[in-house]
């Protein structure tokens, strides 16, 4: 069995006592970093256990070398640097890989992060938008902070502390004025909430330390306005050159904007047609 185990964010107090027992019979241990992992194992007096490295840059092989694991009969728990693996962080491929070679999975859930800031917050009701870390840089980095400031829920996302100003910045030239919390070190001895504008965010002298989560208020009604067709245009043509369908990119505007799913698929579909248009030298002749 593979177990998907979720370890302390700050507060090694908080691990629960079934992940602590999950890491003590686990016949190998696969980890972010092993030298996290043995400061959490010497926390809970945990020697001797086989631990493997098993980072994001993991290569097929290695992956395969822990599946064989499982095969064979082993248990094997899975652990980041903190909180839930998969969320932000590495997972997602040894679970996949396990599960097609037909090996059991179960999740022991422990602290994350997300939750922790939301709650903290105060700005979360129901449904938010996790956006995990941004792009650092194009397109796609602009495009991800136009949907935190667009966005009809609140938002959370991660971020270093040698970026967090600098994106602090962009949000406020997008949306000044928009409530926002900033969570640092949460669980920690130095746990901090800093709540304002995103512009007196902004404005926060450096340097930060620690590891930092972002909850931005959703946009409010006073704050949307009307989108002229260009700009509509660029915003369903982003979501078909990131590899959307005409139909999955009308349906993921739709949630965004509030705009009826039917005229954005029309409009997927117009601009298909032009793209295809565009390459094909014979409608260019006439024939």
């Amino acid at each position: 069995m593979l177990l998907v185990v979720g370890t302390p964010i700050g507060n090694l107090g908080d691990l629960s006592p079934r992940a602590a027992e999950a890491l003590r019979r686990a016949s190998l241990i696969v980890a972010e970093d092993t030298r996290r992992a043995r400061i959490l194992l010497s926390h809970l007096a945990i020697q001797g256990a086989a631990l493997r490295r098993l980072d994001a840059h993991a290569s097929d092989h290695e992956l395969a070398q822990v599946v064989r694991v499982l095969t064979d009969g082993g248990e094997v728990a899975l652990i980041t640097d903190a909180g839930m693996p998969s969320v932000s962080d590495p997972g997602r491929r040894l679970v996949q890989a396990a599960r097609a070679a037909g090996v059991s999975i179960a999740v022991v859930p422990g602290p994350s992060a997300v939750t922790a800031a939301v709650a903290l917050s105060g700005l979360v009701e129901g449904p938010f938008l996790f956006l995990g870390f941004l792009a650092r840089r194009g397109e796609e980095r602009r495009a991800q902070l136009a949907r935190v400031v667009t966005a009809q829920e609140p938002c959370v996302l991660f971020e270093s502390p040698q970026r967090i100003t600098a994106t602090l910045q962009e949000l406020a030239a997008l949306a000044p004025q928009r409530h926002a919390a900033l969570g640092r070190e949460l669980t920690k001895l130095h746990e901090e909430l800093l709540e304002g504008s995103l512009e007196a965010l902004a404005a926060l002298p450096g340097p930060w330390r620690g590891e930092l989560t972002l909850v931005v208020a959703a946009q409010a009604p006073s704050e949307r306005q009307p989108l002229g067709e260009l700009e509509l245009d660029r915003l369903v043509q982003e979501q078909l050159d990131a590899g959307l369908s005409g139909k999955a990119a009308a349906t993921e505007l739709a949630a965004r904007l509030g705009l009826p799913k039917k005229s954005l698929y029309a409009r997927a579909l117009r601009l298909q047609g032009r793209a295809r248009g565009a390459q094909d030298p014979a409608l260019h002749r006439g024939t």
